[in-house]
């Protein structure tokens, strides 16, 4: 049976003021999906982009991309998520500004017990930027004890 939750949505690109409080309805997974409750969204500057068009997405559009939560549904083959796991993510598709949603389980893992969820939701997308420049981005020869690396923004 569907549920229904809130939703920050945009119905057309602009300010702050083009997000709405809108009530939408949330299914059931399919296969390779999850359904979430959050506990907590993360908020960051690429969801002024998407809300003011300079990263268009189709419309209506629910803003966020991170989020905490608790498993509510899993889908057909999802193995590495369970009902009642306490869960992070960061990922597209948007859509992290509701209460309740459905999205792929291969971008959701499963948040340690130390980590409670208002860290949870702030701290993906943050720090799997971290993770690539580090890991993905490093100077030729890569990165050496003794090294120095300077954090000039904590801006994504």
């Amino acid at each position: 049976m569907p549920a229904s939750a809130r939703a920050i949505q945009i119905r057309q690109f602009g300010g702050p003021e083009a997000m709405q409080l809108v009530e939408l309805e949330v299914g059931e997974p399919g296969p390779g999906e999850v359904r979430i409750r959050h506990h907590a969204v993360g908020v960051n500057f690429i969801d002024i982009y998407q809300r003011t068009g300079l990263y268009a997405n189709p419309l209506p559009l629910t803003l966020g991309m991170e989020g905490a939560g608790m498993v509510e549904a899993v889908g057909a083959g999802v193995d590495h998520l369970r009902v009642g796991d306490r869960v992070a993510y960061a990922s597209q598709p948007p859509g992290s500004y509701c209460e309740l949603r459905v999205m792929p389980a291969r971008s959701v893992v499963v948040l340690p017990d130390g980590i409670d969820f208002e860290t949870g939701a702030a701290m993906m997308l943050k720090g799997l930027t971290v993770q690539y420049l580090l890991r993905r981005t490093q100077p030729q020869g890569g990165l050496q004890p003794g090294d120095f690396v300077l954090w000039h923004a904590a801006a994504g």
